[in-house]
């Protein structure tokens, strides 16, 4: 009987057990996490909400071409800014004031924002005028093996995928690090990739920064799988392994 127990804790043992290589993260940082990289916008997408400002040397002529940003003097709370916000529609066009429908699709917000000052130069609307463009409903989806699951929303222009990670409270034990699952969605095109926190190498490609609508999936790694099935316990090993001795011992008599 000792024996029958003696090889189910190996078994479990064996099956259950992570290296060191299957849990630390930037394991070659020195060789492969040196290097130089761009902070890239992101091109605007339909759903995005913008927010978009106009200024001019004289404020009272600016006027007609903003919306939404200060009433009365009081800053409004980002869900207001959204509602006021311009809703970039599924052909790629947002509706401005006096201007009309504006072409978005392949413009970052900065270009956008000189597309915008070249129209109203253009068209004598203002002199010299000075254009902000904002996304104002950034956001990634995190699923899986994190601590805290959901949907963020991120005001900064450029957050990294550890970041992003860091808002969900970071990977369980369970969670796969050299396999994490990111899909990104641009011009109607998905592409789907495989990310390797284990490594560096990434930080050295287009995935080193989350894009706005990112989907990250960390899947459970294989300790986690089989702790899912059948076997989920020391105590469930054991019950197996007891009945099937009691049977053994009942067959041969």
């Amino acid at each position: 009987m000792k024996i029958v127990y003696s090889y189910a804790l190996i078994i479990l043992f064996l099956t259950s057990c992570a290296s060191k290589k299957d849990i630390y993260y930037l394991q070659d940082a020195p060789t492969n996490g040196v290097g130089t990289f761009n902070y890239a916008s992101a091109d605007i997408q339909p759903n995005d909400i913008l927010k978009i400002t106009v200024e001019s040397d004289v404020p009272e002529t600016a006027l007609p071409y903003n919306r939404g940003a200060v009433q009365g003097g009081i800053a409004q709370n980002i869900q207001v800014l959204q509602l006021d916000g311009y809703l970039v529609d599924v052909d790629g066009t947002i509706d401005f004031p006096v201007l009309g429908k504006i072409s978005t699709t392949n413009k970052t917000t900065a270009a956008l924002a000189d597309a915008i000052k070249s129209k109203l130069i253009a068209g004598s609307h203002l002199a010299a005028p000075n254009v902000n463009v904002r996304l104002i409903n950034a956001k990634v989806t995190i699923l899986g093996e994190v601590n805290q699951p959901g949907t963020y929303n991120f005001t900064e222009q450029n957050i990294t995928l550890m970041q992003a990670l860091g808002y969900a409270g970071d990977l369980t034990i369970n969670g796969k690090r050299n396999d994490i699952l990111l899909t990104r969605e641009i011009n109607g095109m998905r592409q789907i990739t495989h990310i390797d926190l284990t490594s560096a190498k990434f930080m050295n490609s287009p995935y080193y920064f989350v894009k706005p609508n990112d989907l990250i999936v960390v899947n459970p790694n294989n300790p986690r799988v089989k702790n899912a099935g059948y076997i989920a316990n020391v105590g469930t090993v054991l019950t197996i392994a007891s009945l099937a001795l009691s049977v053994s011992i009942l067959l041969t008599r």
